[in-house]
């Protein structure tokens, strides 16, 4: 064993030195593996959990700042367009893993029996491709007995605590919230369950209670339980009588603006909630990048005010912009039903990207106009306002003072709400973002008259060394040699690590730098391969037979549609399962959605505060009619296929 000055180097080992929260530290001699040290005194790790679509957003929202990532296997997924082959999520586990992130991978579809050899043959594929998590919507994958922590995907539509308590004892790790809960349900929801709970922050918001929507499979044979929905919600449709008659037409009347939470993270985190989801599998990379590092920050700052929280992985991101959500696809934000039920978040007049508000056009003239303040718009940008009911988009020609020159003026009056939907700086430096995610390290430098030796231990205090025998001499200016060695070390190039505080013991033997800066190279790679082999953390939980599910009967649209499924539900105490809806041969008078949005309370007319619309509402489309019924006891809406 090498020594320097007559001491021996320590064996090396994965550890973190523990300190008490309020009391002395430990003897130096006692360690404790690095991933234990979170949960000896009750820190509690909190996740920004990622979309990624492929390997490049994965890494985009690694390098960003996400805690965990979500992506989908091949099949099974609810977003077939956003699949990867096992050999990709592999790629992405690898990067993901050197900064502790994890990588969740979804199965949320439902299943039938001829595909359960086939679903459970990818779930394997997915767990020895690194996968962290399974999220699953098909019971039958509970069943499966695999080696992996299963999360109940928001397709499982957890909605209210007794679910949510069962699916904990049923085995599953994580239960992955509904959009449209309110604080208050979410505080119950966490309160109940020995699970961890997920709850989406940001993105797109499905207007029907997730895994309960059949409105795109009653209108073709694309279902959102199989992951091809086709967002009939998006388009526009007539609210009428009836017999005839339209209050509204051509309108967006299911469309609903998408969430923005960030403000909220604190609350959340007060709830119990411990991973924040940001929808977007099927946006791009500049998405990623900016949503991602908006949530970090968000993320941090409430992480900041309450010591007992942590984040779930490490390394620092520093974004080279500044990050701005509303730069980014957007329908406008809201934070839908958050603070209890309200109208004002539909988005009658377009289901695309509006943007930012910049604010209303007070002055036109034939090639320009002025909006009632200061806006910084330049050549280039995108903007787009409401004309005759639809959304109307154009470009930046020119910018003169306040004058605002677009590359045309159809539409564009005194009054007109005008945002920018295109902020063609900020892509232009979101595509040119070289925003690296470094994990802290610090470096010991130890030199004796044979030889020398590198110690690097990160963060987490993931230790390695390297050496080298060889015979120095005795350094000429012993300051400045200290001073090269402390630089050369420090140089971390293009390394995942950032070496800061570099110590040198023995700086009276000069190091050739060229030695130095190969046993660098050396040990920050051997430090790159010990945290990947160190072991992850994982709650794979058994199934507990004990668990009664909340209700005798499964209903229809809980979707029983395997044999896997029906033994699960029966070996939980039900009794009755009616068929699946999904599978029915007529949706006539069947209910193909269930929500919390409601139109009427939208347009100011609810049941409960003297509407002058009276009598049955519908919404139609063409040949398509579905009848609108209230349930005001639940405050929910519920949309009834119907024949026009």
């Amino acid at each position: 064993m090498h020594t320097s000055q007559g001491r021996k180097f320590p064996k090396l080992s994965y550890f973190c030195r523990v300190e008490l929260p309020s009391g002395p530290v430990l003897p130096s001699d006692r360690f404790f593996p690095a991933r234990h040290c979170s949960s000896l005194f009750g820190v509690k790790t909190i996740e920004l959990l990622a979309p990624a679509r492929d390997y490049l957003s994965a890494v985009a929202a690694v390098d960003s700042g996400a805690d965990a990532l979500y992506i989908g296997g091949a099949r099974f997924g609810a977003r077939q367009a956003a699949g990867n082959a096992a050999g990709e999520i592999a790629r992405v586990a690898e990067y993901a893993h050197r900064f502790g992130v994890r990588v969740h991978a979804t199965l949320n579809t439902l299943l039938w029996d001829s595909e359960l050899a086939d679903a459970e043959a990818q779930a394997r594929e997915l767990i020895d491709a690194g996968v962290d998590a399974l999220i699953v919507q098909d019971m039958a994958l509970r069943r499966m007995e695999l080696p992996v922590e299963l999360h109940a995907s928001t397709q499982v539509s957890v909605r209210n605590p007794a679910l949510a308590r069962f699916l904990g004892e049923a085995g599953f790790a994580r239960v992955i919230l509904e959009r449209a809960l309110s604080l208050d349900e979410i505080r119950a929801v966490c309160a109940a369950t020995s699970a961890e709970v997920e709850c989406f922050v940001h993105g797109a918001v499905c207007v029907g209670y997730s895994g309960r929507c059949f409105l795109s499979r009653s209108l073709s044979e694309r279902s959102g339980n199989r992951g091809a929905c086709s967002q009939p919600c998006r388009l526009t449709w007539d609210l009428t009588d009836g017999a005839g008659h339209a209050y509204l037409k051509s309108k967006h009347l299911l469309s609903v603006r998408d969430m923005n939470l960030s403000q909220r993270i604190g609350d959340l985190l007060d709830a119990g909630v411990t991973s924040f989801k940001i929808e977007g599998r099927l946006k791009d990379v500049n998405y990623i990048r900016n949503v991602v590092a908006a949530y970090r920050q968000a993320v941090d700052k409430a992480l900041a005010a309450r010591p007992g929280l942590r984040r779930s992985s490490v390394g620092t991101s520093v974004p080279d912009f500044t990050p701005d959500p509303a730069k980014s696809f957007t329908r406008g934000e809201s934070q839908f039903f958050f603070d209890g039920k309200c109208a004002g978040v539909a988005s009658f007049d377009t289901p695309k990207s509006v943007g930012e508000r910049l604010g209303c056009v007070v002055q036109t003239d034939p090639k320009g106009f002025r909006l009632e303040r200061p806006a910084d718009l330049a050549p280039g940008d995108g903007i787009c306002f409401v004309c005759g009911g639809e959304l109307v988009g154009t470009s930046v020609n020119a910018i003169e003072g306040a004058r605002i020159v677009p590359n045309r003026m159809d539409g564009i009056a005194p009054g007109v709400e005008v945002f920018r939907n295109y902020d063609h700086r900020f892509n232009k430096l979101l595509s040119a973002s070289r925003m690296r995610r470094t994990i802290p390290v610090t470096a010991l430098a130890e030199v004796s008259a044979s030889g020398i030796r590198l110690t690097f231990t990160d963060c987490e205090g993931v230790c390695v060394a390297v050496e080298r025998a060889a015979q120095f001499d005795a350094a000429r200016n012993p300051e400045a040699n200290a001073a090269s060695l402390r630089s050369q070390t420090a140089r971390s190039g293009d390394t995942i690590f950032a070496v800061g505080e570099v110590e040198v013991v023995g700086e009276e033997f000069f190091v050739p730098a060229s030695l130095v800066v190969e046993l660098r190279r050396e040990g920050l790679d051997k430090l790159l391969q010990a945290r990947l082999a160190r072991p992850r953390s994982h709650r794979v939980l058994p199934e507990n037979l004990a668990a009664r599910y909340p209700s005798p009967t499964v209903a229809a649209e809980e979707n029983v549609t395997n044999r896997l499924a029906e033994a699960f539900y029966r070996d939980h105490g039900v009794s009755d399962i009616e068929p699946p809806l999904e599978l029915a041969p007529s949706f006539e008078g069947r209910c193909v959605m269930r929500s919390s949005y409601c139109i009427r309370r939208e347009i100011g007319e609810c049941l409960r505060e003297r509407p002058r619309l009276r009598g049955d509402l519908y919404i139609e489309r063409g040949t398509q009619r579905y009848r609108l019924e209230f349930d005001c006891a639940r405050c929910e809406m519920n949309l009834i296929a119907s024949k026009k």
